[in-house]
């Protein structure tokens, strides 16, 4: 199915507001819930493998520009701003179709991957990289999923500060 054919194009995207519990679960119009901090999770995954490439949040600003532009705009909670996926590194979502959970209250991204086949800032194909494997004495042990990184983040982001806080 393709992902919001707009014959003309949409300036303001207004959501529905929240007004029954049937009409947020069987009604044919968005209404999504923000929680508290404004944002709502994002699901992303590559429409044509649907493997799993982030979890990101969105404001009410970023799920706008991300409809009417069909890229990927996210929240970023570490940096409090708002980011097309893509602008430094090339690595566009290109949005194919969102799809909305029953409650309204989370997203899931199908995207295509633009630039070098990437979506993580780390170098790797998808965010999660890892699995968790036994426990020991010092942890849990964690193993790499992908056995090489895609591009060098140095390379990518010069110069650029890492967005991962401790």
């Amino acid at each position: 199915m393709p992902f919001l054919n707009f014959k003309e194009t949409v300036n303001k995207v207004i959501f529905a507001k929240r007004e029954s519990v049937e009409q947020v679960e069987e009604g044919k119009i968005l209404a999504p819930k923000f929680d508290s901090d404004g944002i709502i999770p994002a699901v992303v995954t590559e429409t044509s493998s649907g493997e799993v490439l982030m979890l990101g949040y969105m404001n009410e600003e970023s799920l706008t520009k991300t409809i009417e532009t069909k890229e990927a705009h996210y929240w970023s909670r570490s940096r409090e701003v708002l980011w097309k996926k893509g602008d430094s590194s090339g690595m566009i979502h290109e949005v194919d179709e969102i799809l909305i959970d029953d409650d309204q209250d989370s997203l899931l991204l199908k995207v295509s991957i633009k630039g070098l086949g990437a979506s993580c800032h780390v170098g790797y194909k998808s965010c999660f990289y890892r699995s968790l494997q036994n426990v020991t004495k010092d942890g849990v042990k964690l193993e790499f999923t992908e056995d090489e990184k895609v591009f060098d983040p140095e390379v990518v982001y010069p110069g650029a500060e890492n967005p991962t806080k401790l």
